[in-house]
């Protein structure tokens, strides 16, 4: 039996342990099909064998009581979710106290291409340079990021020529093993063997290097505020490729500068200033190598590693197969000087858990473990598995014959194992108060810059993991972050530990609510954020909407030579008798527009005339109406006149007719539209010119015959009471 809260539970994915887990605290697993459950983790090969011999096991033994339980639930609602996939799941159909292991819109973080973009926003959240902790990045196929790349790797090339000439000298006095291809000997000691053998290259180099970098230095200083200053406008197109080839031949082929130590004085000072104002400094190298990436790909798929600049901008150009919109490319600076073990390179996977976004609360894990390679560190071969520790592609390589054996045969170490290490080296502090700190910040300033980005639902969690790089002074680099990162027990330390943060991610989402005593195992808070009163709605999607008005290009033409009693002689009259004028007919006859009722009007018994178009408005003058305080008098249609046929004329008679408003009118027999017309001879007869002033039917206001309104400039108002000499309306 189920308590009053409901404990029931779906999980989509190779998650055993969170199965587990939940089933001991008493909940009830409502199970997907197969099918269903095989679709959402089609495109993960991580433990797909395992996923299904998991599930098939499950229904077959029907007599199993928890399958039992689960038939039970069937048509109940999930309480929680497990899944693999953010989209196993639409959490817009989910109720606000189910939950979640998932967020939604987290690309600004959990993608490469996201993190390289957005990580350098970060000084307008988080008084921070995120160039002390995430190595520089660029989207390379955007063309302003293109251009942004080249010029970094031509600057890199040049500070690499002042840095050979450096530890070249420096080879010399206290003979020392440099790191690349160089030549230990001094060119000025060099027999005439050695001469033809070794490529020697001008002085003219180192030159053209310092000019490069006095100018790179000038921007990282900010003296090029006030100034538009291109470090590629320094040298020619010419002279950049004659610089860069001349570097490849340098530092890959083992060439030397003629009289090189002719120039250590001027290089040191360069370089010192240099290394001042670069937080990067110390991950150069001579190599000037990149790692480029897929933009939205994990598990180091496609990954490679390039030296040459002609070799990475081919890699990412745009084909037939990938075009632009899905060619998504990143290019990143290697850390050519990592931190190594017994000769071989590292990473280190971290997880840390998201359990609300406002306010927003980070738990941070006390355990992760390292991944080794499988191979000894070397710069001269760039194969990935010297280079990329990830287990998805070491585990297709052996381990190399002369690596050390110390090393596990595994790969892989705890960060408890890592820590008797650096004991036994006497750096035993290294992690407490270097490594472990400094992922506790980068993790912090990262999720403060994707605050804004994600969308915070409530009842939804999620657990991460971040790659680490140590550098050789113990210094973090954040590589990546991850999403869903894999729970397999690939190894016998991801066993013990995948499993170990999978119950403790259970006790902090589910029983910390309950219990805010509750343990939360090896999860410490690592930031939670006082709450924020967010906008209501999101800054960079603001948008303008609208429907531009155009004006007409066409323009009315005056009306000067109009005569509308021609226009009123020409009709042809016939000769009917007039319909009787008593008051019934009279008030059928006369209605108001404002009814409903549509009035039928024979077209063979009745006349039309039409109005001319409105007069031009006169140039420079107002056309501010005044208001006038006046009685309503309903809609007046203006357009037509009717006239209803007579066959004789006996004598004129006085009509006065009122409308339902009350509004008079007297004439001569005549009705405008609904009246009627008693004596047409005497209608033609009033039409004559006076100087009468009439007040106008549109705004009030009076006006002369034969002019228009001066307020509202209405023609019509000029023919029906310019022209109608004897009628007169009253308001």
């Amino acid at each position: 039996m189920l308590s009053s809260e409901k404990k029931i539970f779906t999980i989509c994915g190779p998650y055993p342990v969170i199965r587990r887990s939940l089933r001991k605290k008493g909940w009830v697993e409502r199970k997907l099909s197969i099918k269903s459950d095989l679709q959402d983790n089609k495109d993960d090969d991580r433990g797909k064998r395992n996923v299904f011999c998991e599930e098939v096991s499950g229904f077959d033994d029907s007599d199993d009581i928890h399958d039992i339980m689960s038939r039970l639930v069937k048509n109940e609602d999930t309480s929680f979710f497990w899944t693999i996939k953010k989209d196993a799941i639409n959490y817009h159909n989910l109720h606000c106290d189910q939950m979640l292991n998932h967020y939604a819109k987290t690309s600004s973080f959990t993608t490469k291409i996201g993190l390289c973009l957005n990580l350098r926003n970060l000084p307008w959240y988080v008084p921070a340079n995120p160039n002390t902790f995430f190595p520089r990045c660029y989207g390379i196929c955007m063309d302003d990021e293109k251009h942004d790349f080249i010029e970094d790797f031509r600057n890199t090339a040049a500070c690499s020529i002042l840095r050979w000439v450096i530890s070249r000298n420096a080879c010399d006095k206290k003979s020392q093993k440099v790191k690349g291809k160089v030549n230990k000997e001094d060119v000025g000691e060099k027999k005439e063997s050695n001469e033809k053998e070794v490529k020697q290259l001008p002085g003219k180099l180192i030159d053209m290097a310092c000019q490069v970098c006095e100018t790179c230095l000038g921007q990282m200083e900010h003296e090029d505020i006030d100034t538009s200053v291109d470090v590629s406008a320094v040298l020619s197109e010419e002279e950049w490729e004659e610089l860069i080839e001349q570097y490849y031949c340098l530092i890959h082929e083992g060439a030397v500068i003629y009289n090189a130590h002719n120039y250590i004085t001027q290089c040191q000072k360069i370089l010192s200033k240099i290394i001042s104002a670069n937080p990067q400094r110390d991950i150069e190298g001579n190599h000037n190598i990149w790692i480029v990436k897929p933009g939205a790909k994990s598990r180091g798929r496609e990954i490679v590693c390039k030296k040459r600049l002609d070799d990475i901008l081919k890699l990412v150009e745009a084909t037939d197969q990938f075009p632009v919109k899905d060619h998504k490319w990143v290019v990143q600076k290697y850390i050519e000087t990592p931190l190594l073990i017994y000769d071989t390179k590292f990473d280190i996977r971290q997880w840390f858990l998201v359990t609300d976004w406002n306010p927003l609360t980070i738990w941070f894990y006390k355990e992760s473990y390292l991944r080794f390679s499988t191979q000894r560190f070397s710069l001269d071969n760039l194969d990935s598995s010297i280079h990329l520790c990830n287990n998805s592609i070491q585990k297709h390589y052996k381990n190399a014959a002369d690596r050390n054996p110390l090393l596990p045969w595994h790969n892989m170490w705890t960060s408890t194992k890592f820590q008797e290490y650096l004991q036994k080296r006497g750096r035993g502090n290294m992690w407490r108060n270097v490594i472990y700190p400094s992922m506790k910040k980068a993790i912090t300033y990262t999720m403060r810059m994707a605050q804004e980005s994600v969308e915070a639902r409530k009842s939804s969690f999620e657990l991460y993991g971040a790659d680490f790089i140590l550098g050789e002074d113990f210094k973090p680099w954040l590589i990546e972050i991850n999403t869903s990162p894999t729970m397999f027990p690939s190894t016998p330390v991801t066993a013990e530990l995948c499993a170990q943060v999978q119950e403790d991610t259970i006790k902090v989402v589910i029983e910390k609510k309950r219990d805010k005593n509750w343990d939360t195992g090896k999860f410490e808070l690592l930031w939670r954020q006082p709450l924020l009163d967010l906008p209501p709605f999101n800054v960079s999607d603001l948008s303008v909407e609208g429907v531009g008005i155009k004006r007409s290009r066409q323009k009315a033409a005056p009306i000067t030579n109009f005569n509308f009693l021609e226009t009123l002689e020409g009709i042809q009259q016939q000769t009917t008798q007039c319909a009787s004028l008593n008051d019934e007919k009279q008030g059928e006859s006369i209605g108001t527009i404002n009814d409903k009722q549509s009035m039928k009007m024979k077209t063979e018994k009745a006349i039309f005339g039409t109005l001319p178009k409105p007069l031009k408005r006169p140039p420079k003058k107002s056309c501010k109406v005044r208001d006038v305080c006046k009685k309503s008098t309903g809609h007046i249609d203006f357009p037509s006149l009717i006239f209803h046929p007579m066959q004789s004329i006996p004598e004129m008679k006085h009509v006065q007719q009122c409308d339902q408003n009350g509004t008079q009118w007297s004439g001569c027999g005549i009705q405008l539209k609904y009246g009627l017309v008693n004596d047409c001879s005497l209608f033609f007869k009033g039409l004559q010119t006076s100087n009468k002033k009439i007040p106008c039917l549109v705004c009030g206001d009076t006006f002369q015959l034969e002019k228009t309104c001066k307020r509202c400039s209405s023609f019509c108002a000029t023919v029906l009471q310019g022209r109608l000499g004897d009628l007169s309306c009253s308001t």
